[in-house]
């Protein structure tokens, strides 16, 4: 999934893809680097995450965020 989301994001061109680590692309959310570089990566932001729904921040259900 975040390879086709890298993609997408990047108008079809595998260069990014190629080139940044999966790590930088989709930063884990659940962990404390990973929320740091998802923070620090430019919009629209991909995240990554295993946590179930019940864990996430009650600001997420009001935001615009989508969810795959």
């Amino acid at each position: 999934m975040l390879e086709i989301l890298s993609l997408i994001r990047q108008d079809g061109d595998p260069e990014w893809c190629r080139s940044v680590p999966n790590w930088d692309r989709g930063p884990w959310l659940e962990t404390l680097l990973g929320y740091r570089r998802a923070r620090g990566n430019a919009r629209p932001r991909i995240i990554s995450s295993h946590l179930p729904v019940q864990m996430f921040p009650k600001a997420f259900f009001s935001s615009k965020a989508k969810v795959l």
